[in-house]
Formats: structure tokens, sequence, C-alpha cells
């Protein structure tokens, strides 16, 4: 079977990419995964937010030597940063030891860094940019207009500042992600990751402290991404990419049929190790050859909001046609 596919103008042999995380920052298992079947890596997000802890961290610990004796003050250097340098090295070594692309994933917090760090990432050897957009509203005064216009500028400025692709890595939580994705679109965003996985604080009663727990997908994830997947298949100009709950080979499947051009994998990876991608490769050409598709253009969409027969599939009369048979969960679930 052809499983090859075009992705942020990447030339790729499958859909199967290895989404950002801690999996990525060890060599060897990037071997792992690129022998795998890996078809590319994004490599873990460089947050901003990170570098300005650290660099807080290192003052702290320097501040607390100034008053010891006279002399250790001058064994610092007031002006030392940090910065992104030990990341860019790291991202420079990983790209090294890959044949397949290296994806660079990116959160920053203001507009010149996020074009110092995207033109960082580009001379270290990115094939494309991810732009993280984590945006976690803190402010109650703050729009939702607001939020999306300034994503809109970083956008801009990093496509004017860097010449390999900048894709976006978008949460669910706008009023209308529809209408989000299509303002980027415009503004020649080459690809949408659907969508990114945020961290959310748990508490343990028994210690009355908050906990931060890991934050894996579930299988049942998947059918948020499928649906907007299905929305925007051959609406928009810029790839799409199916993001969360991900797990196997038929997961993959469901998603290219809503239109997807590729999918990341995180969760399934830490579940069941690197030859997870091998195993939903498998049962990808198994199930090509069943239903004799060549390859992965001949039913692309086909289950797409443009394609599928049922016109309310992806409206909310079918959840309302749902809750008609709501007495029908009783004959799996009984009480």
């Amino acid at each position: 079977m052809n499983l090859s596919t075009k992705y942020l103008g990447l030339e790729l042999k499958n859909p199967i990419i290895v989404g950002a995380s801690n999996l990525v920052t060890d060599i060897e298992t990037l071997k792992k995964l690129e022998a795998a079947g890996a078809a590319a890596i994004v490599y873990k997000s460089l947050f901003e937010e990170q570098i300005h802890l650290e660099n807080l961290e290192l003052d702290q610990t320097i501040g607390g030597n100034d008053e010891r004796h006279a002399e250790m003050t001058s064994g610092f250097d007031d002006s030392f940063d940090a910065g992104p340098e030990e990341f860019i090295m790291n991202f420079t070594e990983a790209k090294k030891a890959l044949t397949i692309p290296l994806i660079a994933s990116l959160n920053a917090v203001y507009d010149d860094t996020w074009v110092e760090y995207a033109k960082k990432l580009e001379a270290a050897g990115a094939d494309a940019l991810e732009l993280n957009f984590y945006n976690n509203p803190k402010d109650f005064e703050m729009d939702g207009r607001s939020i999306i216009n300034s994503e809109l500028d970083i956008i801009e400025v990093v496509k004017n500042a860097v010449n390999i692709p900048v894709s976006v890595k978008l949460s669910p939580f706008y009023t209308n992600p529809l209408y989000a994705i299509n303002e980027m679109d415009r503004k020649g965003t080459d690809g949408f990751v659907l969508f990114n996985r945020l961290f959310h604080p748990d508490i343990n009663v028994n210690l009355e402290k908050m906990s931060f727990p890991y934050n894996l997908s579930s299988e049942y994830d998947s059918r948020l991404p499928l649906r907007y997947v299905g929305l925007l298949y051959d609406n928009i100009k810029a790839n799409i990419c199916a993001n969360r709950g991900v797990f196997t080979g038929e997961d993959v499947i469901k998603m290219i049929l809503a239109g997807a051009d590729v999918v990341a994998v995180v969760s399934t990876i830490y579940k069941h190790g690197p030859q997870q991608i091998t195993k939903m490769l498998e049962d990808m050409e198994i199930w090509m050859a069943n239903k004799q598709y060549e390859s992965l253009d001949e039913f692309r969409g086909n289950l797409s909001k443009k394609n599928v027969n049922d016109p309310f599939a992806y409206r909310r009369a079918q959840y309302v046609d749902i809750l008609m048979k709501s007495s029908e969960i009783f004959k799996d679930y009984p009480i």
C-alpha cells in the first residue's frame, strides 16, 4: 500500500507523526521511533515561560550568595541569561540523529521572542514550526476577539521572519473554533494541529494540596478532533493534523476518512512503546487491502461533512436524534 502523504510542504512516508512530548528528548528513543515507522517527529516545545523561571531560580541562587562575604559577589556575572541555548543545542543533536523531518514546537510570551526563537529553531535545522498557542486566560477583562487578534499577529510576524512552513496547535476553547481557524488560514498558516491537550491541576483531598497528574489521552478523546477535521476538510487551504486519542491503526483510518492529512500520537507510545507505530501501520495496510484502496488519497475525506451522505452528521440535529434514542443505552448497560 502507498501510505505516503504531504504535510507542511514535507513529503512523508506515512501519516503518523510523533507529537511534542518528553519522549523525544532522548536520542535513543528518537531512533526507536524512527525505526518503528514514524514519518516525522515534533520536538518538545520550547516554552519561554520555562526559560524565565530558570533565570529567576538562577538569580535567586546568585543573590543568595551576595552577602556571605564580599569576594563572592565577583564570582558571578549578573548579566548571565540561561536563554534557549541549551534547548537549541539539544534540538540540533536530535536533528543530526534523524533522517525523517523534525518539526520544532514553540510557545513564547512576547512578539519579539516568538520571532527570535523561531529564527533560532530554523537555523538549528527545523523542517517546520509548530506554534503552540497555549492560552490560559487569567484576565477577566480580556475578550475572545483580543486573544484571536494577538494570535493572528503572532502568525503574521513569524511567517514573515522564517522561510519554513508554520503550523499552529490550537485548543478547542474558542467561542467558534471554525472562525478562529478560518482567520488563521487567511493569514497563511500552513497547518493546524487539532487539538492541544492542556494540562489541568487536580486536588489531593487527603493532603489538601494541589496535584499535577500526567495528562495522557483516552481513546474517547479522538471524537472532538474527528468532528472538526470533518468540518474543515476542503474548506481551508492549510493541512490538518488530528491530535488526541489516536491509539490504533483504526483511529488513524477514521481521521483520514474525516479528512486529516496526518495524525500526531503520544499517549499510545507511552502506553505501548514505539513498536505501536509499526502495528498501527500494519493494521492500516490490512484495512486498505481489504477495501482495495491503494493510497490514502482514495479515501481521504470520504466521510467529511462535504462528502458524507447524511447532511446532519456534523450538525446539532444528530445530537437531538441521539437523545431521542437514549433508551437504547439500556441494551448495553442494563440497570
